[in-house]
């Protein structure tokens, strides 16, 4: 019996991945997962010793081009990371609400998007799927650890796993584009203009820029940090004994409000953030001054909340397997159940409530008045379970340069990036004209080799005076 153990090692200490083969004559075995637990088990038999060798040794290889490096098992720690402590009983509404479809991801799930043509769904296996509005699945991520929670930057989308990376996914090539220090246990995250926010279990709020530097860091009055939102005024901040808005440069707590019980989630709009809390409540506090301006109760703790735009309607998710409705004062104008687990995060847009829950499904709700008086009345529609086709598209992060697809030219109205060495440091920077090239580029760690050029097919600038790539990586001959 041989066996070879391997971990994926990056800059930074941030991955915690295993991967062990092992061989017993005709049968392969293949052990991954997290660094410090057991993980998954697949395994395989084969007609011959001499054909289950051959198996191994791809499986082996094509680990090894993914970054993937011998090691020894015990010698790495593993990352700290803690799951929500969930329970979710059966909704104690009269009615279900009116679902539309529903896409079960396999794994419990926190993580959800809406956008104006697609939805995405994270889970706890690594996983997300991108879906149309009608409940199609497009594509699937395979990243290398959980998915905590899945956050937009303008027209950049996020997930913030629990490796500690934060990928992008505005290509068919993710890539981490943070990565959190090891001693951070996250619980969410929330990016502004490219900076990053960090919410974490001892209550300790972080900010890392879009250089994957170290900005500023402020401990809170409370622990597990649940809800963090951020604009350009403050970074909005909840744990077990309120909200706090802190100054975007770190200058300073703005204020702190005491809430009704710990913070379990946060939303927030132009001028308000929203704290769903464990005592059944979400509270509105004024982004201005931190002064609650209305209540909107439960019937058990609230695990979720959203609003519809400018804060019309208010939803809530509770532990129960409930989904609320409220008007903007606090008046409850309607509870359902939703035939399937509790709401764990959601989202609102054009009359449909997007949930996912604790048995890890992406659950569409028709929010219209006319679908919800239907609901009320016993009438709801057959809810459509969504499959995934066979053939579906699958996208893995490129982890080292070999990853990249190599080309010989530069397409017609792509953009040339070159990696440059400044004080210690591998930046990267146009060369493409029409761009500042004193700016630097948000650009995959993992694949920067001095001196090395890379096509994209756009960049856009943000502020704070950087570009984003948009579109394909390419490295250029």
């Amino acid at each position: 019996m041989t066996t070879t153990y391997l971990e994926l090692s990056q800059d930074g200490d941030g991955a915690h991945k295993f991967y062990e083969v092992t061989v017993a004559d005709l049968a392969v075995s293949v052990r991954y997962g997290r660094i410090g637990t057991e993980g998954q088990t697949q395994r395989s038999t084969f007609p011959t010793a001499q054909k289950a060798q051959a198996a191994a040794a791809k499986k082996i290889g094509e680990k090894v081009r993914k970054g993937y490096a011998p090691a020894v098992r015990g010698a790495r720690a593993a990352r700290p990371v803690t799951r929500r402590a969930v329970t979710s009983a059966p909704s104690t509404a009269r009615a279900v609400a009116p679902v539309l479809w529903r896409f079960r991801t396999g794994s419990a799930a926190f993580g959800i998007h809406v956008e104006e043509e697609r939805c995405w769904v994270g889970n706890q296996a690594g996983d997300v799927f991108t879906l149309d509005r009608t409940g199609e699945v497009q594509a699937r991520f395979s990243l290398p650890d959980g998915v905590k929670c899945l956050v937009a930057d303008d027209f950049w989308i996020y997930a913030g796993c629990d490796d500690g990376k934060v990928y992008d996914l505005s290509s068919k090539l993710p890539f981490a584009a943070y990565d959190i220090a090891t001693d951070v246990d996250i619980f969410w995250l929330d990016i502004h203009e490219g900076v990053l926010h960090v919410a974490d279990r001892s209550g300790r709020l972080t900010v890392i820029d879009h250089e994957d530097e170290h900005q500023w860091a402020r401990g809170g009055q409370g622990e597990h940090a649940w809800m963090v939102r951020a604009d350009g005024d403050a970074v909005y901040y909840g744990d077990t004994r309120g909200v706090a808005a802190h100054a975007p440069d770190g200058g300073g707590e703005l204020w702190h409000t005491a809430t009704d019980g710990a913070v379990l989630f946060g939303w927030q709009e132009d001028t308000a953030v929203y704290a769903g809390t464990g005592r059944r409540k979400v509270q509105r506090l004024a982004k201005k001054d931190g002064r609650v301006e209305a209540v909107y109760s439960c019937d058990s703790a609230v695990y979720s909340c959203a609003t519809s735009p400018g804060g019309r309607f208010v939803f809530a998710g509770d532990s129960s397997s409930s989904v609320y409705c409220f008007a903007e004062d606090g008046t409850r104008l309607w509870k359902l159940g939703t035939g399937g687990g509790s709401a764990l995060s959601m989202q609102y847009r054009d009359e449909r409530l997007y949930l996912v829950t604790t048995d890890g499904s992406l659950v569409c709700v028709d929010a219209s008045e006319a679908a919800i008086t239907a609901a009320q009345q016993g009438t709801v529609p057959v809810a459509r379970d969504v499959k995934l086709a066979a053939a579906l598209p699958v996208y893995e992060p490129a982890t080292t340069a070999a990853a990249v697809t190599v080309v010989s030219d530069a397409p017609a109205g792509a953009v040339v990036v070159e990696c440059v060495n400044e004080s210690g440091r591998t930046r990267v920077r146009v060369v493409s004209g029409g761009y500042d090239s004193s700016w630097n580029v948000q650009f995959p760690r993992a694949i920067r080799e001095p001196g090395a050029r890379y096509v994209v097919d756009a960049l856009h600038p943000a502020a704070g005076g950087f570009y984003r790539v948009r579109g394909d990586i390419r490295r250029l001959l």
